[in-house]
Formats: C-alpha cells, sequence, structure tokens
C-alpha cells in the first residue's frame, strides 16, 4: 500500500532457537518474509563466535543501521541494533544503566520515509522493577521531545507486571500502544514487546508471525503505520539532510 511504513520489533535471543541452534539464517529469512521498512532487534549476540556471524542480518533490506553495543567482551560483543532502507540521521545513544544491573541504552534517530521524517526510539529495558521505574522516565523524556513530529518506540520493554509502569508512565507521551503477547514464544502469556506511537502516526494494522517460535524465545511485534495528512505535509517542509552518524 502507498505511504505505508511496515515495522518490525524482535527479540531474537541470541539468535539461538528453542532446539538451542545458533542460526541467524533463520532469523533473516523470517524478517525478510515480512519486508519490514524499519526493524528494532535486541539481544543481537557476537560472543564466542565467528566476526563474520553476523552475515545474515546483512541481507535485510536495510541501507542504514546503528547499533548499542551494552556488553563489550573480548570475544564479541551483545546489545541491540535499529535497521532502515531509508536515509537515517541524527543517531543517539541514551544510557539507561542503572548501578548494579546489566548495561542499558536506548537508541534514538530520524528517519527520511518517503513521505517525510519520523523519530524513532529503540529500546530493550532492564529486568527488575525499580530498575525500569528509572528507565521509563527517562524514555517518557525522550518521547515527549518529539511530540510535534511523527514519533515511534519500539522494542523489549520486559513490562510484565499487572500494573506495568512503562505502560502507564508512557501512555501520557503515546496515544496508541500494540497488545499482542509475545512471551514465551511457544505459548505467549506475556506483553513484552511492544510498539508504541503518537498521533503523527495512524496505525493500519498489527500483528505477530508464530512461527518465529521456531527461532527464538520471543515472537515478533509487526505493524503497518503511515503519516498522518497534517504531519505529512508539514514533513514535506521540513525535510532533514542531516547525514547519518553511527555509533562507534
Amino acid at each position: 500500500m502507498s505511504g505505508t511504513i511496515r515495522l518490525m520489533s524482535w527479540n531474537i535471543h541470541g539468535g539461538i532457537g528453542p532446539d538451542r541452534r545458533f542460526d541467524l539464517d533463520r532469523i533473516a529469512a523470517l524478517i525478510a518474509r515480512h519486508r519490514p521498512d524499519i526493524v528494532a532487534l535486541q539481544e543481537i549476540d557476537t560472543r564466542g563466535r565467528d566476526v563474520d556471524c553476523l552475515a545474515p542480518l546483512r541481507g535485510l533490506r536495510a541501507g542504514y543501521f546503528a547499533e548499542a553495543r551494552t556488553i563489550v567482551a573480548p570475544d564479541g560483543h551483545y546489545g541491540h541494533a535499529l535497521f532502515s532502507r531509508w536515509e537515517t540521521s541524527g543517531v543517539e545513544l541514551h544510557d539507561l544503566s542503572v548501578r548494579r544491573r546489566e548495561p542499558r541504552f536506548a537508541i534514538s534517530a530520524r528517519i527520511a520515509t518517503d513521505d517525510g521524517p519520523i523519530n524513532v526510539v529503540s529500546v530493550h529495558l532492564g529486568l527488575a522493577i525499580g530498575e525500569r521505574m528509572s528507565q521509563v522516565r527517562t524514555l517518557a523524556r525522550l518521547g515527549a521531545r518529539g511530540r510535534d513530529e511523527p514519533t515511534l518506540m519500539l522494542g523489549d520493554f520486559n513490562d510484565w507486571a499487572s500494573f506495568g509502569q512503562a505502560r502507564r508512565r508512557l501512555a501520557g507521551v503515546f496515544g496508541w500502544r500494540s497488545r499482542l503477547r509475545t512471551f514465551p514464544a511457544h505459548r505467549p502469556l506475556l506483553r513484552l514487546d511492544r510498539l508504541y506511537c503518537n498521533d503523527g502516526l495512524a496505525v493500519l494494522a498489527c500483528f505477530s508471525d508464530p512461527e518465529a517460535a521456531d527461532a527464538s524465545d520471543h515472537l515478533p511485534v509487526i505493524a503497518d503505520v503511515r503519516l498522518t495528512e497534517s504531519r505529512k505535509a508539514t514533513s514535506s517542509r521540513n525535510r532533514d539532510t542531516t547525514p547519518l552518524i553511527v555509533p562507534p
């Protein structure tokens, strides 16, 4: 559909499926089948593997790439990444780390879609409730920063409790969120993986793919969105031509 942007967020569990086999080819094949324009992947892990182990992901429809290496070890790295088929600029890493917990970062970027730029924030939040409370405060500020432009946030929020502080806090910033159960993949009960959009984006469809359970312990969140007409008009007058900045 003309003007439609397909989004995808997926925690790929280090590329290891329920058969305990590392296989990024099946990860890449499932992603390619849905032909997303923007993809956020969590738990990308090269530790203990050949430097070329990520080669299957390079075949995605992504000319632009930004990553957050939250753990860097002598034998590889671990983190999450944002892929886009459109020019990406203004990439920033936002430190969400909480003392004595696993390091966490959010990736923010501006993506120049065919209909105009959108702000995107990719996340993978912590496991502890207190940790997430701190992280969500930062995310709410990032979301509010793009309140006057089309803005979306996607990733693994690890927000499983019934009172869901991420859900409640971000509801005041974003008008729409996905409600798909994504974990555990073979019998999903928890809505850990989510997509949030403000009113600059209209959500046309939101779904998952149960076949992803053969490749990871999470199911992906996939959505089709478009810029609302008022935001298209504004965006066309304010094209961003800042060059791509990819963090080291």
